[in-house]
């Protein structure tokens, strides 16, 4: 081989080597940032899975109170009294002898 082929080859393969090390360096970093990405989204993931849980909790409460006075009101014919219906009683002070 002439050594302008072989200077030519080395320079080629020089510049492919250098080029695939850009690449590489690029690509490690778009890995860092996706994974921190996705770590960040994971735990956005759970803080909105417990958010949700307690959502259900929330309504699991609201709908028994809901159950239990519609029962009142159907099997027990239960209503809540009108105004002057309610009697307020205090308990008078106890004198000690």
């Amino acid at each position: 081989m002439s050594t302008w082929f072989t200077k030519f080859l080395f320079v080629l393969l020089f510049t492919w080597l250098f080029a695939a090390s850009i690449q590489l360096i690029v690509v490690r970093h778009q890995t860092r940032m996706l994974f921190a990405e996705l770590q960040r989204l994971e735990k956005q993931r759970d803080e909105l899975n417990i958010h949700w849980g307690r959502l259900q909790i929330e309504q699991t409460t609201y709908e028994q109170h809901e159950r239990i006075e519609s029962l009142a009101r159907e099997k027990l014919r239960m209503f809540a009294p009108m105004g002057k219906d309610i009697v307020i009683v205090t308990s008078s002070p106890v004198v000690n002898p």
